[in-house]
């Protein structure tokens, strides 16, 4: 049986992956897909590094084109990252009809619109269930598994870096810089964690889950992004004293055919399955107007969870080849994008002031609320310990964006109001 040929760009973490399942998993694969499935080129940055996998020196290039034009390659399996040179590359493979695997959440995020346009006009295939929460299959799922129903919030946690500090944090009251510095050395963090701890990592992958989820082409700068540099041990412990976890959550929703999108620290009822994610776990709660509420858990990241995803795709790509059926399952996104209004957001909201602490300030804190048409559903006032203020912890109904926009302003403007210390969405 003729095998199916793979250009592999990237033998890193997860390329090294690929690498093992691919030879370790062959006869399944074959069971499955309907061909054997071979390695014949990989594109690495240097031939010569050490590598605690066996490769054929014959196999290994610098050069990526070397992958890209090679007429034997049927497929391209692309896990080495970047953008720029990377979509070139993938326009290029493209171009010259190999079908392509990714797990790159950067490119597809910005440069999907692009690329899939370019797999249909050549009847190619582009799969990239590993771009997004590691080894939960959620993007075969909302295309496939939810095909017959209408999403109407997906709701995640799809970084598992920030969910680490977060947790750690929520455990043993430790402060945001101690338990990151501790995620750096365990390898959780990366030496500059600007992408993952200010929400960048995780506003890509809800980029992504939004337009496949509400079939309309959501870009990168439709997602308003918050990360979770600002959360104190103070806000944690707060929090939990009212029965909440902090995560920081993608959440995607749909009303009227309007959508919003955000990445945010969130205060997470306990009650609520996403609040017992811990560690760097991923999870992913949909929720469909037919099927109700959903949850997909499971590890986001690392060599083989991830190699996982992107081998089931590889084999998805051989078994269309099979059946001579390439290009026919590309998502194109046909709704046209209605972004919410700051007056069609709604959420309940945590709120914790640093106030004067005298007769009356309460009752002039809860007429701002009023003024504004934001009913409370509890609210907290104590001395704070270690100054003269008071402390007053807000927890509001389902509020409109806009009318917490002019509570807040006008808190700022008051001569009582001597910080707005937190504010955070409430879910759960």
């Amino acid at each position: 049986m003729k095998p199916v040929k793979v250009g592999l760009l990237g033998l890193g973490t997860v390329g090294t992956g690929v690498v093992r399942i691919v030879e370790g998993h062959q006869h399944d694969l074959m069971s499955q897909s309907g061909s054997p499935i071979e390695i014949v080129k990989i594109l690495v940055q240097d031939k010569n590094k050490a590598r605690n996998i066996s490769v054929s020196s014959d196999m290994l290039t610098e050069n990526p084109w070397d992958v890209i034009e090679n007429p034997e390659i049927d497929v391209i399996v692309e896990v080495m990252g970047g953008i720029e040179l990377t979509k070139q590359l993938m326009l290029g493979a493209l171009e010259r009809g190999k079908h392509i695997v990714t797990a790159n959440k950067d490119l597809m995020a910005l440069h999907s619109p692009e690329i899939l346009a370019k797999a249909a006009e050549k009847g190619c295939d582009v799969f990239y269930e590993a771009s997004v929460a590691g080894g939960i299959p959620i993007i075969r799922t909302l295309i496939e598994g939810f095909s017959s129903d209408r999403i109407t919030k997906i709701m995640g946690i799809v970084n598992g870096t920030t969910n680490y500090i977060l947790a750690k944090m929520s455990k043993e009251g430790a402060a945001y810089a101690d338990v990151l510095k501790e995620a750096q050395e365990l390898g959780y963090a990366e030496a500059d964690p600007t992408s993952d701890v200010e929400g960048l990592d995780a506003a890509r992958k809800m980029t992504i889950l939004g337009t496949l989820g509400f079939h309309a082409n959501v870009a990168l700068a439709d997602v308003e992004v918050k990360g979770i540099s600002g959360v104190t041990k103070e806000d944690i412990a707060y929090g939990k004293r009212l029965g909440y976890e902090v995560k920081l959550l993608g959440i995607a929703e749909r009303q009227d055919e309007h959508i919003s999108i955000s990445v945010q620290p969130t205060m997470v009822k306990t009650s609520h399955p996403l609040a017992s994610v811990n560690g760097v776990f991923n999870a992913v709660y949909v929720h469909g107007e037919a099927v109700g509420e959903t949850m997909f858990y499971g590890p986001g990241a690392g060599e083989m969870p991830t190699a996982t995803s992107v081998v089931a795709d590889l084999v998805a790509v051989v078994r269309n080849l099979n059946l001579g059926v390439n290009g026919r399952r590309g998502f194109i996104p046909y709704k046209e994008k209605k972004l919410k209004t700051d007056e069609q957001i709604a959420s309940k909201n945590f709120i914790l002031l640093h106030v004067a602490d005298k007769a009356g300030v309460l009752s002039q804190i809860t007429q701002v609320f009023a003024e504004h048409g934001v009913s409370l559903e509890s609210v907290l006032q104590h001395p704070n310990a270690t100054n003269p203020l008071a402390e007053i912890i807000i927890v509001t109904h389902d509020a409109n964006k806009a009318a917490m926009k002019k509570v807040l302003k006008q808190f700022e403007a008051m001569d009582v109001v001597h910080a707005i210390k937190s504010v955070y969405r409430v879910e759960g």
